[in-house]
């Protein structure tokens, strides 16, 4: 069993880099040993969707590129996170808005607290942000 394990990927800040970021996730993650027709896999892709389209759409394109960072420690935590390099940090909607979009972060974190977990917004030391989502695993870790 392994430590700890890394993958990373950056992509433009393009809606078709979303799909490429999801797929990207889902399979580092099943080479590490969590299929990927599993309920955790469908939340872990969820959240990615929601996080890469966070990067892509509230940069104001002051983010040309967006990167995915993949960490398990200790086969027993996964973190996901995306760094863009606007320095704006999300904002939570209160609930009496009534808009068609901006509820993303509501979703995330609620996505990982179903599952256990715990959204955190790091400011990055290029001025940017990275949105993490920390899970508990529960897969075998593959070698």
């Amino acid at each position: 069993m392994a430590d700890h394990k890394e993958a990373s990927v950056t992509l433009p800040s393009d809606p078709a880099s979303v799909s490429r970021a999801r797929r990207y996730v889902t399979e580092v993650l099943a080479d590490w040993g969590l299929p990927d027709d599993t309920e955790t896999a469908d939340t872990v892709r969820l959240i990615v969707s929601e996080l890469a389209t966070n990067a892509v759409q509230h940069t104001l394109g002051q983010s040309p590129t967006f990167t995915v960072d993949i960490e398990l420690d200790r086969d027993e935590q996964l973190r996901i996170g995306v760094t863009d390099s606007h320095p704006r940090l999300p904002k939570r909607l209160p609930a009496a808005v009534q808009q068609d979009n901006g509820r993303g972060m509501v979703i995330i974190r609620w996505l990982a607290m179903e599952c256990g977990g715990r959204l955190s917004v790091k400011p990055t030391a290029e001025g940017g942000k990275t949105v993490w989502i920390a899970l508990p695993w529960t897969a075998p870790v593959q070698s």
